[in-house]
């Protein structure tokens, strides 16, 4: 059974979407004038604590999965994660229903994503989909929200503004409910839309600049609003538990300042006891007696900083702690993820 996404607003909203696909014309010659890239540098978003206004901006939901490329070429597709490497094995439905476009050559810029029974994007279901950290598995339920075209039969595409790319998109994708999907442009008030993000469980929204070309990096053309903050952070250690299952009270954190590491605080809930055991297991073999951060503890555990963790939490203690913090799951190294830099 295919899970649908929740809708960012309300059924009876006056606000515009995509507009319907219109059938690709095969007829049409596919003329290589620009060379096809072999990767290219994703553009990021910039986070913000407020949406943008004014009409030169449309939103999207933001969807919590790993980022990827696409790769439509002639004779194979290729799936690159946003580190740059290659896996198109993990995530076979996805690359399956991009051989099925009709498009002899494109690049497609999307989330990967799964799933859960409300319809909301779930990191840790993907990451278990995959084998967890550093598992071997192919992710079958994975679906790909796309929400940009940088090739094109033959045309790069990045400088050309976004409203243009997004229309060749929606084009292309249609209404598709493979596991190739667009992800919806909603236009109008960001406030509400934030509001009915938040209002029924997501993790918020992108805002985008229409006319903005595709550049690498964090540039400010895109912005990512969040109802609830989640953030990169590396594990520098765990307090060690004997009541605890898995044997781990609590993970300690640090984040960047510099070419430092801070420490931020302990994170002790969001993971099971499969979770806790796997954690134990790899950070006994990083084990370190001196710690990377100025901390002292009768059961702590240091470790080199090897493992990065995606941290939900609610926000900062006036010594600078993460507050209500809990345990999303490990990021990949392919997945390139950033940990968090300290002002």
């Amino acid at each position: 059974m295919r899970r649908r996404a929740k809708p960012l607003l309300q059924v009876d909203s006056h606000f515009a979407k995509s507009k319907p696909r219109r059938k690709h014309d095969p007829t049409q010659p596919n003329l290589a004038l620009d060379p096809m890239p072999d990767r290219v540098e994703p553009c990021l978003a910039l986070l913000k604590a407020t949406p943008p206004s004014g009409l030169d901006w449309f939103y999207e939901m933001k969807w919590d999965g790993y980022r990827l490329a696409i790769h439509v070429e002639p004779r194979h597709v290729r799936i690159i994660t946003r580190g740059g490497h290659d896996w198109t094995h993990r995530f076979p439905a996805i690359a399956a229903s991009a051989k099925e476009l009709g498009v002899s050559t494109a690049i497609l810029d999307g989330e990967a994503v799964v799933l859960n029974e409300e319809g909301r994007s779930d990191f840790g279901a993907l990451q278990r989909s995959l084998g967890g950290r550093g598992g071997k598995r192919a992710s079958t339920e994975s679906i790909l929200f796309a929400f940009d075209l940088l090739y094109f039969d033959g045309h790069d595409l990045t400088r050309t503004e976004l409203s243009v790319r997004r229309h060749l998109l929606a084009d292309l994708l249609g209404d598709t409910v493979g596991a190739i999907r667009l992800s919806e442009e909603i236009q109008g008030d960001g406030a509400e839309l934030l509001a009915n993000a938040c209002s029924i469980g997501m993790e918020g929204i992108i805002a985008k600049h229409r006319d903005s070309a595709y550049r690498s990096g964090r540039t400010g053309d895109w912005l990512k609003i969040k109802c609830i903050q989640s953030e990169s952070f590396m594990i520098v250690g765990y307090e060690h538990s004997a009541v605890a299952r898995g044997a781990i009270g609590s993970l300690l954190l640090a984040a960047r300042r510099g070419d430092d590491w801070v420490y931020v605080g302990a994170v002790g809930t969001g993971f099971k006891e499969k979770d806790a055991a796997y954690l134990k297991k790899t950070l006994d073999t990083l084990r370190i007696r001196t710690p990377v951060v100025p901390l002292k503890g009768k059961n702590y555990v240091f470790a080199q900083p090897a493992l990065i963790a995606e941290i939900e939490f609610r926000g900062w203690t006036d010594d600078g702690n993460l507050r209500h913090a809990s345990y999303k799951g490990l990021r990949e190294i392919q997945d390139n993820a950033a940990v968090y830099e300290l002002d």
